[in-house]
């Protein structure tokens, strides 16, 4: 008779056999689940930060302290941080469009839990100690491929309440809680939600308001500054220096 170590292993092997049958089956039914993990990694690249560093300085040091593009550019000047900005946006936009392909366009799930991941990959970077910028910037570029309409009518109203108030965070809060609103909207038109990308908008609503906290304080303490870009003054001191602490304090990305 076959010892009963033999049983034993005979067991194993099977349990592992249907472990293995069921993994599969999971993966099966959503390819390009891999897709999400890669969108954490490049949203987690810190644009602002290496900017920085390519000048000579910590970005966290100066201005605001953060790395989000807006303070880059009040620190380092317009070329600098409407390129940190461009690379903001395509590191939400890339990896959404990434998980579209991966998964075969079948479903939005994994489109979003990308742009959800390459947002929460931006706004907490594991390089730098899982703290990071405030994400509107990648958000934009996650939801460009998502809900294009919506994303046009946040952009207008942000630039509509930036121009009144010239706050930046004032304008992306706007911005963001517009987007549940118009998503709502624009299902009612069609007649029917996608609700998977409805609570997108309501997480992307939440996590800018959370991530602006700081600015609303300030907002209600009245001592939030207004956006002023970064100017080039000469004086008998020389031209400002690309780390100068007297810009605002304010950062809204």
């Amino acid at each position: 008779m076959p010892l009963p170590w033999l049983y034993q292993i005979s067991d194993t092997l099977c349990l592992l056999a249907e472990a293995e049958t069921h993994s599969a089956s999971v993966v099966g039914t959503m390819p390009g689940i891999w897709s999400v993990f890669l969108a954490y990694v490049i949203g987690a690249t810190p644009f602002g930060f290496l900017a920085g560093k390519l000048r000579g300085i910590d970005i966290r040091d100066h201005g605001s302290g953060n790395i989000g593009a807006t303070n880059v550019l009040r620190v380092l000047g317009k070329p600098i941080g409407i390129s940190v900005l461009i690379l903001d946006v395509l590191k939400g936009l890339v990896p959404v469009v990434i998980a579209q392909r991966a998964s075969g366009g079948d479903s939005s799930i994994i489109p979003i839990l990308a742009g959800i991941t390459t947002i929460l990959g931006h706004n907490y970077t594991f390089w730098l100690g899982f703290k990071g910028g405030k994400g509107i910037a990648t958000s934009a570029g996650a939801i460009a491929p998502l809900i294009p309409i919506p994303l046009a009518v946040a952009l207008a109203l942000w630039g509509i309440a930036f121009a009144v108030t010239r706050y930046v965070s004032i304008a992306s809060i706007a911005a963001a809680l517009s987007l549940p609103v118009t998503a709502t909207i624009q299902g009612l038109i069609a007649g029917s939600h996608d609700w998977p990308l409805l609570i997108f908008t309501l997480f992307l609503a939440v996590m800018a308001t959370w991530r602006h906290r700081t600015n609303i304080r300030r907002l209600r303490e009245g001592t939030e500054n207004r956006f002023e870009p970064r100017k080039s003054r000469k004086s008998d001191a020389g031209s400002e220096s690309p780390g100068d602490d007297s810009l605002p304090a304010a950062d809204p990305d």
